[in-house]
Formats: structure tokens, sequence, C-alpha cells
């Protein structure tokens, strides 16, 4: 039986904003780590050099063959051992700074008298299995959501019944499959149905690096309406901000991957402004 959906409720859906997310599998994740990495000056330019001039590309999750000569091969992994060590969502961030350990994630909650069981945020190799072979983290991410979210009475505000599950970050019952398209494609899609549209970076995500966003936006070919300019927060500078015709470039300086989270100020301030349609 096929749903009607005539009588569905309709969004009325004003703007998106999206945080450090991989958008084109040629320039996000691993075809941006090897320059990333070296200005950071993590690794030495005759490994990036050897990549660039022999066309050694790599790609997320190996969803197509990788290029080059079979030589990459060495060198990309030099590029690994040497980067292997740090933590890959903030390339300048102690990971155990603050963090949980996943031996002490499990969490419990009572709701309605029920206990509800959860494990507590995801590891990296967890939340990017892919790197697992390069990674050996103990740290565990987002713990503190997942306490907010199973709170009784943050679950009471929100309307969750107290028969449904705790929730988890990533759910461990649902199948996720990878796109080869990425989220490129949805960007025209926004723009000529007139909604506004935010892309914002923490600039030292090894992850999802800020220099693949600005290759992928290059590629998009879309007029700049406001040149490159630093936005501020108490008089400081917290990132840049490039304004598109149909998109805002936003990046957040000296953090990586969860921004909101850690640096909850300047990111507050910045997305009320947005919404607000303030200048940032």
């Amino acid at each position: 039986m096929v749903a009607d959906m005539r009588n569905t409720t309709k969004m009325n859906i004003q703007g998106m904003m999206v945080g450090n997310g991989a958008t084109n599998w040629d320039f996000d994740v691993s075809p941006s780590f090897p320059e990333t990495v070296f200005n950071f000056n993590l690794i030495p330019s005759k490994y990036l050099n050897f990549m660039q001039e022999n066309n050694c590309n790599y790609y997320f999750n190996d969803f197509k063959n990788h290029s080059g000569p079979a030589t990459c091969d060495a060198v990309w992994d030099k590029v690994q051992n040497l980067t292997g060590d740090l933590y890959w969502y903030d390339l300048y961030r102690n990971e155990a700074n603050g963090a949980l350990l996943v031996e002490d994630r499990m969490g419990m909650s009572v709701v309605a008298g029920v206990e509800k069981h959860y494990k507590k945020g995801m590891t990296v190799e967890e939340y990017t299995p892919w790197m697992a072979p390069h990674v050996n983290s103990k740290a565990v991410m987002n713990d503190f959501l997942s306490d907010y979210v199973n709170n009784e009475t943050v679950r009471t505000a929100m309307h969750i019944p107290a028969e449904v599950q705790a929730w988890e970050m990533c759910s461990s019952t649902l199948e996720y499959s990878v796109q080869n398209e990425a989220s490129m494609w949805i960007y025209p899609i926004l723009r000529g149905a007139g909604i506004r549209t935010m892309f914002y970076s923490g600039d030292t995500d090894g992850a999802v690096p800020t220099y693949g966003t600005k290759r992928w936006i290059k590629e998009l070919g879309w007029d700049v309406k406001a040149d490159w300019r630093p936005w501020l927060t108490d008089g400081q500078v917290s990132g840049y901000i490039e304004q598109y015709d149909g998109l805002d470039f936003i990046t957040v300086k000296g953090t990586g991957h969860m921004a909101p989270q850690w640096k909850r100020q300047e990111v507050t301030s910045m997305i009320t402004n947005w919404i607000s349609e303030k200048e940032i």
C-alpha cells in the first residue's frame, strides 16, 4: 500500500545549518587530509609533494579506488602513522581533556519508575570505523548529551512516552549506509527554493577538514556576496565568514568537529544571530 501524502503535515523550512558535514567525497575526509596536516606542521613537505606529484588520492571508506601508483600506499601509511596518536576530531586538542573513558561509559536513568540503561556517546572507532586501524582511542564523545536527553525531566518536556527506549548517539538497531554522492546535491535545491543555508566549520577538525569544505564550495561556482572577514565574540576573533549567493560559510577558530560543544559561547552567538538574520 502506498501512503497518501496529500494530508501530510508540511514543515515551513526557513533555513538549514550544517556543522563540519561531509558533503563531497572527492574533497572531504581523506582527500583533504594530507594538505590539512601539512599546513598544521604535522607532516614534512616531502610526503605532501610526493602525493600531489603522483596524484595519490585516497577516499572516505574506500567508496572508490584510490588513484596513483602503488608507491602511494607507503607514503599514505607514513602520513597516517605520524598523525595516528592525535585526536582526529580536533588535531590540536588532547582527547582526554575532560572526556569520559570507554570503561565508564554506561549510564542509567529512571523514567516513570523504570530503569533505562544506555551507552554514553561513541568512541572514535565506533563513530568512524574506517579509522580503527589508525587510532587507539579510549575517549568517548558526546557523553553529556546522552545524560541530558535521557533525563526524565527532559524526556517529559519533549513528550517522549515512558515506554520508549533510552536515547543513544547512533542507534544500535538501525542500519546505516553511505551514499556515494554524499550531500552536495541538496545545496543547489535549497538555493533554488530560496531557503537560507549556513555551513560552519571548526578549523582544527581532522575528520572533515575546513580545507575540503572550501574546495567543494568553490566547486559550486556561486558568486561571493560578502568577502572573507573575521567575526568576533566579546571583541575577540572567533572565526571567519564569507557569504555566497546561496550559502553562508563560517569558520570557528581553534576548535574541531564538535564546535558547539567546545566553543559554546561563540557558536551560540553565531547561530542566534544567523537565525535572527543579524550580522555575525
